[in-house]
């Protein structure tokens, strides 16, 4: 039985931990000094008052944020952009565990997880792209000539202007790196609104971003809500490009609104990842690797492989193997060592999940492991594990972002391969096998934006992020984050 452990440790935030708007270099509160109550997911109890800003907030911040473009960040050339952004890296690495901490009260994850993953991530993120910043480079291109007369033609990129960031709850610091990183390198400055579910390390970001020496006005930070806050940056003329990660929901939305002003976007909107069990794979490597992938960060990641395709013949293996998996989980104190299940970000969350449960169980599907919430104080749902499930039920086929995994047979490999794809998401897959060979020709069939292969979730900042089909357009990271926060120009010179 999956076991519940009471927190043991103080609920408060660390002294010094900003709560108001990021605007200009300054801290401040927001416009009539509305606020919104930030809960700390695992005691239900309030951590802290949040600022909230309003359209009159995004217009100062975006204000702010142009203004840069032509003063004195746009004077700094790359080599001096990188030097800031490794100091930022520097400032984060030695903030690590204050960063950590805020994570671990925002969300409710077990305080482990965003050190060994979220922060040296984010370090790892802003020290790549401080060494893309003085090598963004055009090209010379021959051409025929104008009118007989010889030419000569080269490209050059240039920062896209503006960039509203719109992060999401789950991971918050690591994504916000991914965000800010190449757009500064690029040149770009910025206006990043945190969740209202998880605004504190990104607030405290900002706080490092003031010591680091980036220009005031650079990056500004203005949490809210998505209707009032993330609407007004949008929608805002002065922003040229949305960078957000979240619900296909709301990513319709922020293109429709952003085609109004020809914004730029890059929208990673989640997945409903598969992992592919091959017959011949390590099934103690997959079993355990698949449960990172169930249960990491309460299942609340965009790349959850919450769909486990199964060859029949070891199909009964594996889900005693998950259930077990499943059961082993301790939930409860983020601080205390032994938790490895933290809480849901927040109570509707919860009921979502919850919700999703029940429609499994309505359809048809059997519960091995868990399907039940906790009671008491805390967002907590028992870590649950489905099989004698199809491809077709709701839990197999829509985002539940929570600890649920489906347990799915197959006969063959052209039928695993036909329900990884029957899906309306591609962000990421993972294949478990010890066929090399096989391995890269299904990589090739998987319609997905990233495939691992014998591991999950082996992301880094050097390699391309996003997803196909519902799961979004555009990339981030690698050089491609490069091209996403740049425009080419042209230019010829009749000779």
């Amino acid at each position: 039985m999956t076991t519940v452990n009471e927190a043991t440790k103080p609920t408060t935030l660390p002294e010094g931990t900003p709560t108001e708007l990021y605007i200009n270099g300054q801290w401040g509160p927001a416009a009539g000094n509305r606020s919104l109550p930030n809960i700390n997911p695992a005691t239900e109890e309030l951590l802290a008052d949040i600022a909230f800003g309003g359209p009159a907030d995004i217009d100062a911040a975006v204000k702010a944020a142009r203004a840069q473009l032509s003063g004195e960040w746009a004077a700094l050339p790359g080599a001096a952009r990188g030097v800031i952004l490794n100091r930022i890296a520097d400032l984060i690495e030695e903030h690590a565990e204050v960063l950590a901490q805020l994570e671990a009260l925002d969300i409710g994850k077990p305080v482990g997880q965003p050190q060994m993953l979220d922060v040296p991530n984010a370090v790892a993120t802003f020290r790549h792209f401080a060494g893309w910043a003085d090598k963004i480079t055009g090209a010379t291109i021959p051409t025929s000539g104008y009118m007989g007369r010889p030419t000569h033609s080269y490209t050059v990129r240039e920062p896209i202007g503006v960039i509203g960031a719109i992060v999401p709850w789950n991971t918050p610091l690591m994504i916000a790196a991914w965000k800010l990183a190449p757009a500064l390198a690029a040149g770009n400055t910025l206006v990043v609104k945190p969740s209202e579910d998880a605004p504190l390390s990104i607030l405290y970001l900002g706080k490092l971003l003031a010591q680091s020496g980036l220009p005031d006005g650079v990056v500004n930070i203005v949490p809210g809500d998505g209707a009032v806050t993330g609407n007004a940056l949008v929608e805002h003329p002065g922003v040229d490009k949305i960078s957000f990660t979240g619900s296909p929901v709301v990513g319709r939305l922020i293109q429709q609104k952003a085609a109004e002003t020809f914004k730029r976007v890059v929208l990673e909107l989640g997945g409903k990842s598969p992992q592919i069990i091959l017959p011949d794979a390590d099934i103690e490597a997959a079993v355990a690797g698949c449960a990172m992938g169930l249960f990491f960060n309460q299942g609340e990641v965009c790349a959850a492989g919450t769909r486990i395709f199964v060859h029949r013949s070891r199909y009964d293996e594996v889900v005693a193997a998950l259930a077990g998996a499943a059961e082993a989980q301790v939930l409860g104190d983020p601080f205390d060592p032994a938790t490895t299940l933290g809480a849901l970000v927040s109570e509707k969350q919860r009921n979502t999940v919850l919700g999703y449960i029940e429609k499994g169980k309505s359809e048809g599907a059997h519960v091995a492991a868990g399907g039940v919430g906790v009671d008491g104080p805390g967002y907590f749902v028992r870590p649950t594990i489905f099989s004698n499930a199809t491809n077709d039920m709701t839990i197999a086929q829509e985002e539940i972002f929570g600890p649920v995994g489906v347990v799915i047979a197959y006969d063959d490999v052209s039928e695993a391969i036909r329900l990884a794809n029957e899906t309306q998401y591609g962000l990421a897959a993972t294949i478990w096998t010890r066929d090399v060979a096989q391995a890269h020709t299904l990589a090739g069939q998987v319609r997905a934006g990233a495939v691992w292969i014998n591991g999950w979730a082996a992301i880094d900042p050097a390699l391309p992020w996003g997803g196909m089909k519902t799961s979004g357009i555009g990339r981030e990271l690698g050089w491609a984050g490069i091209l996403a926060n740049t425009e080419e120009k042209v230019v010829t010179v009749v000779l």
